[in-house]
């Protein structure tokens, strides 16, 4: 191979390595931003209990729509957290109005990355309130982690923030959040 062949591949194999770097990893796989919130979270295996739960909810077509979105995502840590038998009793069809208010809960209308939920607390002297679909949040920071505070007082840290979507943003929770 001549030099400038090597040049080039050389370019092409860091071009794509940067590419590769763009999207970031959740649950193992990578998260792409030309495919829609559903679509990246059912490749995650951290979030196969919300993906089963986004089912359950009949939210499928909603969440692959156009948003934007922003989806304060738990992961299944998070729900393994809520008491023994909580999941299989809110996954049942009878329960479904719960769980839809539950994950809505979740989701902000428009895309907020973790510099506009910044901004915000910050002109909010340390929290801001976020209007959900299902509620309303506060966020704050505890250190240099963003932390949701649900209308119960439980608290979720953002784990991994900015996983752009084609229809939003996705920011990994420890923590299922709960609406009154």
């Amino acid at each position: 191979m001549n030099k400038l062949a090597t040049a080039v591949l050389g370019v092409l194999l860091i071009g794509s390595a940067a590419v590769a770097q763009q999207d970031p990893m959740v649950g193992g796989a990578a998260m792409y931003p030309t495919k829609n919130i559903v679509e990246n979270a059912m490749n995650s295996s951290d979030h196969t209990t919300l993906v089963a739960a986004v089912k359950a909810a009949g939210l499928v077509e909603t969440l692959e729509g156009p948003g934007p979105f922003t989806v304060f995502a738990p992961t299944n840590e998070a729900f393994n957290k809520l008491p023994a038998g909580t999941v299989d009793t809110l996954v049942k069809p009878e329960n479904k109005e719960m769980l839809t208010k539950i994950l809505t809960y979740h989701v902000v209308a428009g895309k907020m990355s973790s510099k506009d939920l910044a901004k915000a607390i910050k002109a909010g002297h340390g929290t801001a309130t976020l209007k959900t679909v299902g509620g309303t949040l506060k966020a704050g920071f505890q250190g240099k982690d963003i932390v949701l505070i649900d209308e119960k007082g439980g608290t979720a840290r953002v784990t991994i923030a900015d996983v752009n979507q084609s229809n939003g943003v996705i920011h990994v929770i420890d923590t299922v959040l709960m609406p009154n």
